[in-house]
Formats: structure tokens, C-alpha cells, sequence
């Protein structure tokens, strides 16, 4: 078969943070002619075939807008909800995600990892795949966007409760507990926006959800860590080593999830912590409160 044309554009890259970064030495390892935009180096990206968008998720739609590349390949390296309510991926013509257990620093020092390429465009799977997967970075292709980017954001704010579970001194069995109640919430919210329950079970949800929920290095962890060991909100999310996405996505993914008519206690839980409606302690006891049902 011809080499695929479109693999010989450069590849864009949209960020300069930690995950862009990593994202940009991972493609140049991997033989692609990479271009990375960032505020103080504004390169120009139009002649790019594909363009891997690592902004924090509060900013990726609006800065895709404004470059004016809303009609280019696109594949989102963020997770989250925006300030619009929209994933990331959402409402774009030829758009898909890049979503699994994968810490930046461990893609940039070329570690073992896997990850899924989720769009219904199979052109945009085939490029991605072919641009940028290699033997230690495997990429699984998958046509269920809705159900990869509902794992991708709500497993930041599980970790949160992961992080808060802890830091309380509650014990790894509640934390196990909680993780896996928060399956089932991301399963029942992802089924009812449209997604699929067998995406939930793979890389961009489970895979990533327990890598968010254990390593030391997740943002969202360390933030709800640092709330069980009652630090205030506000303190936490100074304190961050960088963006703590799970934080403005809690009470988005919420609001999301009682529109399609869908239960989420523990994000919930985290949204009324993180927004100052109730304190951790209120929260738990809510938690631990429910009615028991059957599984």
C-alpha cells in the first residue's frame, strides 16, 4: 500500500506546556517534522496535515477558533469539559482525542505506554495512528469519541475523591471502594450521552483512571490529597503543580449528567467540595449515607 500522503505535512502541536512538550519529543522520536505553537512562539500551523491540540481544556476550543483551525485535522491531547459545556472534541468537523494513563514525563523520557485515538473519522484514526505510534507508545484506534472523552474528564474528578479519600486517613479499601464506584459513574454517564460501556472498561477509563487515582505525580490526586489533610480549596489549587482540571470540570460534568438524566454521587461529592457548598466531611458522610443497591 502507497504511503498515506497526509503523513508528509509537518505535524502541529498547540502548547508548550509539560504534556505539549512531551507530545513534541514523543513525534520528533517518532520521525514526524513537528511544529509546536505556544503564546511566545506563535508558529504557523496551516500547513500542517494533523494538529495535536495539549492546552489545558479551559482554553483548547477557544485557541483552535482563534488560529483559525477549526477546519484542520484535529486531535485533542485534553480532557475536561470547557467553559461552553462542550468536550474538548465537540462540535469540530474532523476532530478526534488522544486519551489513556499517560503521565507526561514518562512519554518524554520514552517509557512504556498505550493510549486510544478515538474519532468516527477513519481517515483521522489511520493518520494519527500512523504518525505517532511506535513500539513503546502503542496506540489503539476507536470510533467511540463520546465515550473517550467522558472517561477522560470524569476520571479527573474521581481522582480528586481518590486524593481526599486518602489524605482523610480513610484507608486504601475505601479508596479501592470509591474507585470503582466511580466506574460505574463514568459507565452510566458515558452510555447516556451516546458512548459506549466497553470504552469505559479500556484505556481512556479505566486505564486512566487508575493511573489518575495512584500516581503520585496526578495533579487531581494531589489536589484532593491535599483537601483530605484539610487544606482549603483555594490554598490546594494554589499549591498545584500545574492545571487541576478535574477542579472547574467537576460541577460542568455534573450538570452534564443530570441533562441526560444520569446519578454521579461522587462527582457530585467533589463539585459541591470544590465549589464551597459543602465541607469534606459533609460530603463523605452523604456518601457513605446512600442506600445500599445491588451492583
Amino acid at each position: 500500500m502507497p504511503p498515506d500522503p497526509s503523513c508528509s505535512t509537518p505535524l502541529g502541536i498547540i502548547g508548550g506546556g509539560a504534556w505539549g512538550r512531551a507530545l513534541a519529543v514523543h513525534a520528533q522520536r517518532a520521525g514526524q517534522d513537528v511544529r509546536v505553537w505556544t503564546r511566545s512562539a506563535q508558529t504557523d500551523l496551516a500547513p500542517c496535515g494533523l494538529v495535536l491540540v495539549a492546552l489545558p481544556v479551559a482554553h483548547a476550543r477557544a485557541v483552535v477558533l482563534r488560529l483559525g483551525l477549526a477546519g484542520h485535522r484535529l486531535l485533542f491531547a485534553c480532557k475536561g469539559i470547557a467553559p461552553d459545556g462542550r468536550f474538548p472534541a465537540e462540535g469540530f468537523a474532523r476532530a478526534g482525542v488522544l486519551s489513556g494513563p499517560n503521565f507526561a514525563h514518562e512519554i518524554a523520557a520514552g517509557l512504556p505506554a498505550a493510549s486510544v485515538v478515538a474519532t468516527p473519522n477513519e481517515a483521522l484514526r489511520a493518520e494519527a495512528v500512523a504518525r505517532l505510534a511506535t513500539r513503546d507508545f502503542r496506540l489503539y484506534p476507536s470510533d467511540d469519541l463520546i465515550g473517550a472523552m467522558a472517561g477522560g474528564a470524569a476520571k479527573n474528578v474521581i481522582a480528586i475523591a481518590a486524593g481526599a479519600c486518602i489524605g482523610a486517613g480513610l484507608g486504601e479499601n475505601a479508596r479501592a471502594a470509591l474507585v470503582t464506584r466511580g466506574v460505574a459513574e463514568i459507565g452510566r454517564f458515558a452510555v447516556a450521552s451516546g458512548g459506549r460501556a466497553e470504552t469505559v472498561a479500556g484505556l481512556s477509563g479505566m486505564g486512566d483512571l487508575i493511573l489518575t487515582c495512584t500516581g503520585a505525580a496526578s495533579r487531581n490526586y494531589s489536589f484532593g490529597l491535599a483537601l483530605g489533610r484539610g487544606m482549603p480549596v483555594a490554598d490546594a489549587l494554589a499549591a498545584a503543580s500545574g492545571v487541576v482540571e478535574g477542579a472547574p470540570t467537576a460541577a460542568a460534568l455534573v450538570r452534564r449528567a443530570r441533562a441526560v438524566g444520569v446519578e454521579m454521587p461522587i462527582c457530585e461529592a467533589v463539585a459541591a467540595v470544590v465549589g464551597g457548598t459543602a465541607t469534606l466531611r459533609d460530603a463523605m458522610d452523604r456518601l457513605l449515607a446512600r442506600p445500599v443497591r445491588a451492583e
